[in-house]
């Protein structure tokens, strides 16, 4: 791995809050992610479970987790034992050593010896708690080791079977010092990407060219590459909310939309900045921006505990309005008369304006939850005039603090002049 070694109490407290939530007698397991295959013999990079990850620290494939609070060994990992083959293709896979100095787990076993031993512990509990994808925007059709771990469970065992991915998903939301400090990183991480490219920015770059520039930053600074999909987006595209081609030349008056993030130790950052191809902000432009940049302040100043997203987001949307009315895009008068189901302001500002960050990009967790000391936001209000070919969005991460919200991505630039400066 590229990342710096983590403090491994991390997965020593992560696994504590686990076992404090797990009924008496029960035993929960969790699987690693599989190394995806491209074609012929191809793989895709290998990226872990990030429940695995986060009650671990073991960032390798064919891994399993066993806790069992009443059990005599508590705590059990199932590893791949390195042979002379892997050695040779692959490089070696943890030993027992090595996997307790990452994860604080004393009692490891190899794959091996797991059916055996699950038999065993299994046969001794009253219940098993099993994992499963249950993330809100989850689409995938693609059967995961948890997944097919579910099946054989079911045909072996006559055992009453638990869900622990509610379980996950409240601890996950609810950030550590630690964690605090990754997430910090991998927004360092994307404010180098952004000083980088600023002055590289110009009439006739290509969008995958900027695109280039960050991929080199980010690895050079111990990140495996981008968090998730760049959008680079220059002109009409800087209103298409997933754009990612990334494959035009940028044009002189063009604006253009840029939201990437580092990733460092699995865990996401989440950037958008948005851009004058040519280095100056038209008037418009500038009219634009600042309206956005009025939002997302406001916004931010909500990301606190207690705060209700529903209420949140209903406060945006009036704030929203009123700046949609100065730019001339939407009449008072027929915002007054709208149907409050399908308020006007949807026309420009489509989608969400925060999403919990974490291990995922779109990190696990409730908006049904009030928010919390230790959650993290992405704050992301934007205004898209598709008939001016006009897309302007911005968006830093937030932590949720007892003294107010504090900005991960407060060094980053983000006011019209900073960028223009940086730029020229």
């Amino acid at each position: 791995m590229k990342y710096l070694k983590i403090d491994n109490n991390l997965f020593i407290r992560n696994r504590k809050k686990l076992k404090n939530k797990l009924a008496k007698n029960t035993l929960a397991i969790i699987n690693s992610n599989d190394i995806m295959p491209t074609n012929a013999d191809g793989t895709m990079p290998f990226r872990q479970n990030n429940d695995l990850f986060w009650l671990s620290g073991v960032d390798q494939e064919e891994s399993v987790l066993v806790i069992y609070p009443d059990n005599d060994e508590k705590e059990i990992l199932f590893l791949k034992e390195t042979n002379e083959l892997i050695a040779i293709w692959e490089g070696a896979k943890l030993s027992k050593e090595e996997a307790l100095n990452v994860s604080g787990i004393s009692t490891v076993y190899w794959l091996s010896e797991m059916e055996e031993k699950l038999k065993e512990l299994i046969s001794n509990c009253d219940g098993v708690y099993l994992n499963n994808n249950i993330h809100s925007r989850a689409a995938s059709i693609v059967e995961t080791r948890d997944d097919r771990f579910r099946k054989e469970f079911a045909e072996k065992y006559n055992k009453e079977v638990l869900e622990v991915a509610p379980i996950m998903h409240e601890l996950r939301s609810i950030k550590s010092e630690i964690e605090i400090s990754l997430i910090q990183n991998a927004c360092d991480i994307t404010e180098k990407g952004v000083r980088r490219i600023l002055p590289f920015i110009r009439p006739g770059v290509m969008e995958y060219e900027i695109e280039a520039e960050l991929m080199h930053e980010f690895l050079r600074n111990r990140s495996n590459g981008f968090a998730y999909q760049p959008i680079i987006g220059s002109g009409r595209d800087s209103c298409v909310l997933h754009y990612i081609d990334n494959n035009k030349e940028c044009k002189d008056g063009d604006i253009l939309l840029m939201d990437f993030g580092a990733e460092y130790a699995n865990y996401a950052s989440d950037l958008t900045r948005t851009v004058p191809v040519n280095g100056r902000f038209s008037s418009r432009q500038k009219d634009v921006y600042n309206s956005v940049l009025y939002v997302m302040k406001e916004a931010t100043k909500m990301l606190r505990p207690g705060t209700v997203f529903k209420e949140y987001n209903s406060e945006i949307g009036r704030i929203m309005e009123s700046e949609l009315i100065k730019l001339g895009l939407l009449d008072k008068h027929d915002v007054q008369k709208q149907n409050p189901k399908k308020p006007l302001y949807r026309k420009y500002f489509m989608h969400g304006t925060s999403h919990y960050l974490g291990l995922d990009v779109h990190d696990v967790g409730s908006f049904d939850w009030p928010m919390k000391e230790g959650m993290v936001f992405t704050c992301e209000p934007g205004i898209y005039i598709l008939e001016e070919e006009l897309g302007i969005r911005l968006e830093n991460d937030i932590l949720v603090a007892a003294g107010g919200p504090e900005d991960l991505m407060k060094n980053i630039p983000i006011e019209i002049e900073e960028i223009e400066d940086l730029m020229n």
